[in-house]
Protein backbone atom coordinates (compact mmCIF):
# COMPACT_ATOMS: atom_id res chain seq x y z
CA UNK A 1 0.00 0.00 0.00
CA UNK A 2 2.69 1.99 1.05
CA UNK A 3 4.70 2.04 -2.54
CA UNK A 4 1.06 2.52 -4.59
CA UNK A 5 0.67 5.63 -2.56
CA UNK A 6 4.43 6.97 -3.78
CA UNK A 7 3.79 6.07 -7.57
CA UNK A 8 0.70 8.36 -7.05
CA UNK A 9 2.62 11.20 -5.49
CA UNK A 10 5.28 10.58 -8.21
CA UNK A 11 2.38 11.04 -10.75
CA UNK A 12 1.34 14.33 -9.18
CA UNK A 13 4.41 15.69 -9.20
CA UNK A 14 5.19 14.85 -12.74
CA UNK A 15 1.80 15.95 -13.78
CA UNK A 16 1.26 19.16 -11.93
CA UNK A 17 -1.91 20.53 -11.25
CA UNK A 18 -5.14 19.92 -13.73
CA UNK A 19 -5.94 22.66 -16.05
CA UNK A 20 -9.70 23.71 -16.80
CA UNK A 21 -10.56 23.84 -20.39
CA UNK A 22 -12.42 27.01 -21.56
CA UNK A 23 -15.60 25.87 -23.11
CA UNK A 24 -16.62 26.61 -26.90
CA UNK A 25 -18.76 30.07 -27.60
CA UNK A 26 -22.07 29.41 -27.55
CA UNK A 27 -23.91 28.85 -31.07
CA UNK A 28 -26.15 31.27 -32.17
CA UNK A 29 -28.60 31.72 -35.61
CA UNK A 30 -28.22 35.04 -37.25
CA UNK A 31 -29.87 36.79 -40.07
CA UNK A 32 -28.55 39.75 -41.95
CA UNK A 33 -30.27 42.62 -41.77
CA UNK A 34 -31.39 43.76 -45.60
CA UNK A 35 -33.05 46.40 -47.46
CA UNK A 36 -36.55 45.50 -49.04
CA UNK A 37 -39.25 47.02 -50.79
CA UNK A 38 -42.07 47.00 -48.85
CA UNK A 39 -45.74 48.39 -49.01
CA UNK A 40 -46.42 49.76 -45.25
CA UNK A 41 -50.05 49.49 -43.99
CA UNK A 42 -52.47 50.50 -41.25
CA UNK A 43 -55.21 48.19 -40.44
CA UNK A 44 -58.07 49.71 -38.72
CA UNK A 45 -61.86 48.56 -38.01
CA UNK A 46 -64.56 50.26 -40.27
CA UNK A 47 -68.13 50.55 -40.94
CA UNK A 48 -69.50 50.65 -44.31
CA UNK A 49 -71.99 53.85 -44.73
CA UNK A 50 -74.40 54.45 -47.71
CA UNK A 51 -73.51 57.61 -49.78
CA UNK A 52 -77.48 58.42 -49.58
CA UNK A 53 -79.81 57.39 -47.09
CA UNK A 54 -83.59 58.69 -47.42
CA UNK A 55 -86.19 57.62 -45.28
CA UNK A 56 -89.52 57.36 -47.24
CA UNK A 57 -92.33 58.97 -44.61
CA UNK A 58 -96.20 59.32 -45.59
CA UNK A 59 -96.98 63.03 -45.57
CA UNK A 60 -100.53 63.08 -45.83
CA UNK A 61 -103.02 60.71 -44.00
CA UNK A 62 -105.38 58.12 -45.52
CA UNK A 63 -105.38 54.40 -46.76
CA UNK A 64 -102.37 52.85 -48.24
CA UNK A 65 -103.55 51.82 -51.94
CA UNK A 66 -100.59 50.44 -53.85
CA UNK A 67 -96.95 49.45 -53.34
CA UNK A 68 -96.01 48.50 -56.83
CA UNK A 69 -92.23 47.52 -55.50
CA UNK A 70 -89.97 44.40 -54.46
CA UNK A 71 -88.54 44.68 -51.22
CA UNK A 72 -84.64 45.04 -51.53
CA UNK A 73 -85.00 45.90 -54.97
CA UNK A 74 -83.07 48.30 -56.85
CA UNK A 75 -85.63 51.26 -57.56
CA UNK A 76 -85.18 54.64 -60.18
CA UNK A 77 -85.16 57.83 -59.16
CA UNK A 78 -88.89 58.76 -59.83
CA UNK A 79 -90.51 55.33 -59.60
CA UNK A 80 -93.74 55.06 -57.67
CA UNK A 81 -92.98 53.46 -54.93
CA UNK A 82 -96.22 54.14 -52.18
CA UNK A 83 -99.50 55.65 -53.58
CA UNK A 84 -102.49 56.60 -50.89
CA UNK A 85 -105.80 56.75 -52.24
CA UNK A 86 -106.56 59.65 -53.69
CA UNK A 87 -110.03 59.96 -53.50
CA UNK A 88 -110.51 62.51 -50.75
CA UNK A 89 -107.91 64.73 -52.05
CA UNK A 90 -109.38 64.79 -55.09
CA UNK A 91 -112.84 65.94 -53.62
CA UNK A 92 -111.19 68.96 -51.29
CA UNK A 93 -110.00 70.10 -54.66
CA UNK A 94 -113.54 70.26 -56.38
CA UNK A 95 -114.55 72.03 -53.04
CA UNK A 96 -111.58 74.04 -53.48
CA UNK A 97 -112.59 74.86 -57.30
CA UNK A 98 -116.09 75.98 -56.28
CA UNK A 99 -114.95 78.09 -53.97
CA UNK A 100 -112.29 79.89 -56.45
CA UNK A 101 -115.43 80.10 -58.90
CA UNK A 102 -117.77 81.32 -56.22
CA UNK A 103 -114.72 84.09 -55.20
CA UNK A 104 -114.42 85.10 -58.83
CA UNK A 105 -118.16 85.72 -59.47
CA UNK A 106 -118.23 87.79 -56.17
CA UNK A 107 -115.04 89.98 -57.13
CA UNK A 108 -116.28 90.51 -61.04
CA UNK A 109 -120.23 91.52 -59.08
CA UNK A 110 -117.39 94.05 -56.64
CA UNK A 111 -115.74 95.42 -59.60
CA UNK A 112 -119.20 96.12 -61.25
CA UNK A 113 -120.71 97.80 -58.44
CA UNK A 114 -117.12 100.20 -57.53
CA UNK A 115 -117.62 101.10 -61.45
CA UNK A 116 -121.25 102.52 -61.20
CA UNK A 117 -120.73 104.15 -58.09
CA UNK A 118 -117.51 105.79 -59.35
CA UNK A 119 -119.48 106.93 -62.71
CA UNK A 120 -122.50 108.46 -60.09
CA UNK A 121 -120.16 109.96 -57.98
CA UNK A 122 -118.60 111.86 -61.33
CA UNK A 123 -122.19 113.02 -61.90
CA UNK A 124 -122.60 114.34 -58.33
CA UNK A 125 -125.80 111.25 -58.67
CA UNK A 126 -124.15 109.16 -55.79
CA UNK A 127 -122.51 110.11 -52.24
CA UNK A 128 -118.57 109.21 -52.01
CA UNK A 129 -119.58 107.16 -49.08
CA UNK A 130 -120.88 104.78 -51.23
CA UNK A 131 -118.14 104.47 -53.76
CA UNK A 132 -116.07 103.73 -50.94
CA UNK A 133 -118.15 100.95 -49.37
CA UNK A 134 -118.22 99.66 -52.68
CA UNK A 135 -114.73 99.53 -52.79
CA UNK A 136 -114.08 98.25 -49.84
CA UNK A 137 -116.32 94.95 -50.67
CA UNK A 138 -114.53 94.95 -54.15
CA UNK A 139 -111.07 94.53 -51.97
CA UNK A 140 -112.54 91.71 -50.14
CA UNK A 141 -113.61 89.99 -52.95
CA UNK A 142 -110.44 89.71 -54.40
CA UNK A 143 -108.85 88.71 -51.15
CA UNK A 144 -110.87 85.73 -50.63
CA UNK A 145 -110.01 84.83 -54.39
CA UNK A 146 -106.82 85.01 -53.48
CA UNK A 147 -107.58 82.59 -50.56
CA UNK A 148 -109.02 80.03 -52.52
CA UNK A 149 -106.60 79.84 -54.90
CA UNK A 150 -103.88 78.97 -52.27
CA UNK A 151 -106.21 76.21 -50.47
CA UNK A 152 -106.05 74.92 -54.21
CA UNK A 153 -102.45 75.09 -54.11
CA UNK A 154 -102.39 73.29 -50.72
CA UNK A 155 -104.98 70.68 -51.64
CA UNK A 156 -102.98 70.17 -55.03
CA UNK A 157 -99.43 69.62 -53.13
CA UNK A 158 -101.39 66.96 -50.89
CA UNK A 159 -103.13 65.27 -54.06
CA UNK A 160 -99.40 64.93 -55.00
CA UNK A 161 -98.21 63.60 -51.72
CA UNK A 162 -100.38 60.72 -52.26
CA UNK A 163 -97.74 59.13 -54.42
CA UNK A 164 -94.89 58.88 -52.87
CA UNK A 165 -91.76 58.47 -55.47
CA UNK A 166 -88.14 57.55 -55.09
CA UNK A 167 -86.12 60.57 -54.59
CA UNK A 168 -82.80 58.91 -55.25
CA UNK A 169 -81.75 55.48 -57.40
CA UNK A 170 -80.70 52.65 -55.32
CA UNK A 171 -81.70 49.61 -53.26
CA UNK A 172 -85.10 49.79 -51.07
CA UNK A 173 -85.11 48.04 -47.84
CA UNK A 174 -88.08 46.66 -46.13
CA UNK A 175 -91.78 47.74 -46.36
CA UNK A 176 -93.31 48.62 -42.48
CA UNK A 177 -97.08 49.12 -43.89
CA UNK A 178 -99.11 47.11 -46.27
CA UNK A 179 -101.95 47.88 -48.73
CA UNK A 180 -104.59 48.85 -47.10
CA UNK A 181 -103.30 49.89 -44.01
CA UNK A 182 -103.88 53.61 -42.53
CA UNK A 183 -101.09 55.79 -42.68
CA UNK A 184 -99.89 59.39 -41.50
CA UNK A 185 -96.63 61.46 -40.90
CA UNK A 186 -96.66 60.12 -37.46
CA UNK A 187 -96.36 56.68 -38.52
CA UNK A 188 -92.19 57.35 -39.27
CA UNK A 189 -90.56 55.71 -42.32
CA UNK A 190 -92.79 53.22 -44.32
CA UNK A 191 -89.36 52.04 -46.20
CA UNK A 192 -85.88 53.31 -46.39
CA UNK A 193 -84.03 53.52 -49.85
CA UNK A 194 -80.04 53.17 -49.97
CA UNK A 195 -77.51 54.16 -52.60
CA UNK A 196 -74.97 51.74 -53.64
CA UNK A 197 -72.44 53.07 -55.79
CA UNK A 198 -70.23 54.36 -55.09
CA UNK A 199 -70.35 53.53 -51.19
CA UNK A 200 -68.56 55.19 -48.12
CA UNK A 201 -66.45 53.03 -45.32
CA UNK A 202 -65.18 55.57 -42.53
CA UNK A 203 -62.62 53.96 -39.67
CA UNK A 204 -61.06 55.69 -36.96
CA UNK A 205 -57.30 56.41 -36.70
CA UNK A 206 -55.66 57.62 -33.56
CA UNK A 207 -53.63 60.96 -34.03
CA UNK A 208 -50.39 59.77 -34.57
CA UNK A 209 -51.63 57.60 -37.30
CA UNK A 210 -53.01 60.46 -38.75
CA UNK A 211 -49.95 62.65 -38.91
CA UNK A 212 -48.09 59.28 -40.48
CA UNK A 213 -51.14 59.13 -43.19
CA UNK A 214 -50.63 63.20 -43.75
CA UNK A 215 -46.82 63.20 -43.72
CA UNK A 216 -47.07 60.08 -46.51
CA UNK A 217 -49.44 62.34 -48.66
CA UNK A 218 -47.26 65.01 -48.57
CA UNK A 219 -44.47 63.24 -49.37
CA UNK A 220 -46.19 61.86 -52.49
CA UNK A 221 -48.79 64.67 -53.24
CA UNK A 222 -51.61 63.97 -51.38
CA UNK A 223 -54.06 60.75 -50.05
CA UNK A 224 -54.69 59.61 -53.54
CA UNK A 225 -51.47 57.85 -53.28
CA UNK A 226 -52.93 56.01 -50.16
CA UNK A 227 -54.30 52.53 -50.92
CA UNK A 228 -57.46 51.73 -48.81
CA UNK A 229 -58.65 48.36 -48.92
CA UNK A 230 -61.79 46.45 -47.28
CA UNK A 231 -61.54 42.92 -45.70
CA UNK A 232 -64.71 40.78 -45.60
CA UNK A 233 -65.80 38.89 -42.76
CA UNK A 234 -64.34 35.79 -44.24
CA UNK A 235 -60.89 37.69 -44.82
CA UNK A 236 -61.12 37.56 -48.42
CA UNK A 237 -60.17 41.27 -49.72
CA UNK A 238 -62.96 43.23 -51.65
CA UNK A 239 -61.93 43.33 -55.23
CA UNK A 240 -62.16 47.23 -55.60
CA UNK A 241 -59.54 49.68 -54.05
CA UNK A 242 -60.70 52.58 -52.54
CA UNK A 243 -59.25 55.97 -51.61
CA UNK A 244 -59.18 58.55 -49.33
CA UNK A 245 -62.04 61.77 -50.11
CA UNK A 246 -62.58 63.09 -46.36
CA UNK A 247 -60.86 63.70 -42.91
CA UNK A 248 -63.00 65.23 -40.34
CA UNK A 249 -62.14 68.12 -38.99
CA UNK A 250 -62.84 67.40 -34.99
CA UNK A 251 -60.96 65.00 -32.53
CA UNK A 252 -63.71 62.70 -30.52
CA UNK A 253 -62.89 63.36 -27.09
CA UNK A 254 -64.35 59.91 -25.99
CA UNK A 255 -61.96 57.96 -28.07
CA UNK A 256 -59.27 60.54 -29.11
CA UNK A 257 -59.53 59.58 -32.64
CA UNK A 258 -60.27 61.24 -36.06
CA UNK A 259 -63.11 59.66 -38.60
CA UNK A 260 -61.19 59.16 -42.11
CA UNK A 261 -63.81 58.27 -44.80
CA UNK A 262 -62.80 56.88 -48.37
CA UNK A 263 -65.10 55.97 -51.18
CA UNK A 264 -65.23 52.65 -52.89
CA UNK A 265 -66.50 51.32 -56.14
CA UNK A 266 -70.01 49.19 -55.31
CA UNK A 267 -71.04 48.20 -58.54
CA UNK A 268 -71.69 44.55 -57.62
CA UNK A 269 -73.57 45.90 -54.68
CA UNK A 270 -71.38 43.36 -52.04
CA UNK A 271 -70.51 45.91 -49.51
CA UNK A 272 -73.92 46.32 -47.60
CA UNK A 273 -74.46 49.57 -45.93
CA UNK A 274 -73.39 50.10 -41.96
CA UNK A 275 -71.02 46.46 -42.43
CA UNK A 276 -68.71 45.88 -40.34
CA UNK A 277 -65.28 45.66 -42.15
CA UNK A 278 -61.50 45.48 -41.75
CA UNK A 279 -60.03 48.97 -43.38
CA UNK A 280 -56.23 48.51 -44.70
CA UNK A 281 -54.42 51.48 -45.88
CA UNK A 282 -51.35 51.21 -47.54
CA UNK A 283 -48.95 52.99 -49.46
CA UNK A 284 -50.11 52.99 -53.18
CA UNK A 285 -46.16 52.95 -54.10
CA UNK A 286 -43.65 50.41 -52.24
CA UNK A 287 -41.23 51.93 -50.22
CA UNK A 288 -37.39 50.67 -49.10
CA UNK A 289 -37.18 49.15 -45.35
CA UNK A 290 -34.69 47.32 -43.18
CA UNK A 291 -36.91 44.48 -41.90
CA UNK A 292 -35.95 42.43 -38.67
CA UNK A 293 -37.93 39.39 -37.63
CA UNK A 294 -40.32 40.15 -34.71
CA UNK A 295 -38.31 36.99 -32.93
CA UNK A 296 -35.17 38.80 -32.97
CA UNK A 297 -36.12 41.73 -30.58
CA UNK A 298 -36.32 42.08 -27.25
CA UNK A 299 -38.01 44.79 -25.21
CA UNK A 300 -37.24 46.35 -22.23
CA UNK A 301 -37.85 49.45 -20.14
CA UNK A 302 -35.66 51.45 -22.36
CA UNK A 303 -37.51 50.52 -25.36
CA UNK A 304 -37.18 47.63 -27.94
CA UNK A 305 -33.80 46.23 -29.06
CA UNK A 306 -31.84 43.34 -30.54
CA UNK A 307 -28.57 41.68 -30.08
CA UNK A 308 -26.04 42.36 -33.08
CA UNK A 309 -22.99 39.94 -33.74
CA UNK A 310 -20.40 42.28 -34.72
CA UNK A 311 -17.43 41.58 -37.51
CA UNK A 312 -15.51 39.59 -34.29
CA UNK A 313 -18.38 37.72 -33.12
CA UNK A 314 -18.82 40.09 -30.06
CA UNK A 315 -22.49 40.53 -28.98
CA UNK A 316 -23.82 44.36 -28.50
CA UNK A 317 -27.26 45.07 -27.39
CA UNK A 318 -28.18 48.12 -29.79
CA UNK A 319 -32.03 49.96 -29.75
CA UNK A 320 -34.43 50.12 -32.40
CA UNK A 321 -37.37 51.93 -33.37
CA UNK A 322 -39.87 49.87 -35.12
CA UNK A 323 -42.63 50.88 -37.32
CA UNK A 324 -45.19 48.12 -38.38
CA UNK A 325 -45.45 45.01 -38.99
CA UNK A 326 -45.51 43.47 -42.41
CA UNK A 327 -45.23 39.02 -43.19
CA UNK A 328 -43.98 38.73 -39.13
CA UNK A 329 -41.11 41.41 -39.64
CA UNK A 330 -40.84 44.89 -38.06
CA UNK A 331 -39.98 47.13 -40.67
CA UNK A 332 -36.88 48.83 -38.99
CA UNK A 333 -36.96 52.39 -39.15
CA UNK A 334 -33.83 53.68 -36.73
CA UNK A 335 -30.62 51.44 -35.17
CA UNK A 336 -30.24 49.22 -37.82
CA UNK A 337 -28.06 49.47 -41.03
CA UNK A 338 -28.29 46.92 -44.14
CA UNK A 339 -25.44 44.06 -43.55
CA UNK A 340 -25.10 44.22 -39.82
CA UNK A 341 -25.93 40.38 -38.07
CA UNK A 342 -29.06 39.97 -35.87
CA UNK A 343 -29.08 37.24 -33.15
CA UNK A 344 -32.47 35.33 -33.79
CA UNK A 345 -32.48 31.92 -32.57
CA UNK A 346 -29.95 31.29 -29.20
CA UNK A 347 -30.71 34.79 -27.48
CA UNK A 348 -31.23 33.76 -23.80
CA UNK A 349 -27.82 31.76 -23.70
CA UNK A 350 -25.84 35.06 -24.77
CA UNK A 351 -25.41 38.33 -23.38
CA UNK A 352 -23.62 41.93 -24.65
CA UNK A 353 -20.40 41.25 -24.84
CA UNK A 354 -19.91 37.75 -25.24
CA UNK A 355 -18.22 36.01 -28.27
CA UNK A 356 -20.52 33.71 -30.12
CA UNK A 357 -20.59 31.06 -32.85
CA UNK A 358 -23.06 32.36 -35.47
CA UNK A 359 -24.67 30.42 -38.12
CA UNK A 360 -27.24 31.64 -40.53
CA UNK A 361 -30.81 30.81 -39.47
CA UNK A 362 -32.81 28.10 -41.20
CA UNK A 363 -34.01 29.87 -44.27
CA UNK A 364 -32.44 32.96 -44.15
Amino acid sequence: MRAIAVLIGLIVVAGGPARTQEPPPPAVSVVTVEASDVTPFSSFTGRIEAIDKVELIARVDGFLKARPFTEGAVVDEGDLLFSIEQGPYLARLGEVDADIAAAQAELTLARLEVDRQTTLVQRQAAAQAVLDQATALAGKSEAELLRAQSSRARAELDLDYTEIRAPITGRIGRATASVGDYVNPGLGPLATIVSEDPIYVTFPVTQRQLLSFRESASSRGDTSTLAVKVRMADGRFYDRVGTIDFVDVQVDTGTDTVTVRAVVDNQDGVLIDQQLVTVVVESAEPTTALLVPQAATLADQGGRYVLVVGADDTVEARPITVGTTIDGNFVVTSGLEAGERVITDGIQRVRPGMVVDPAPATGS
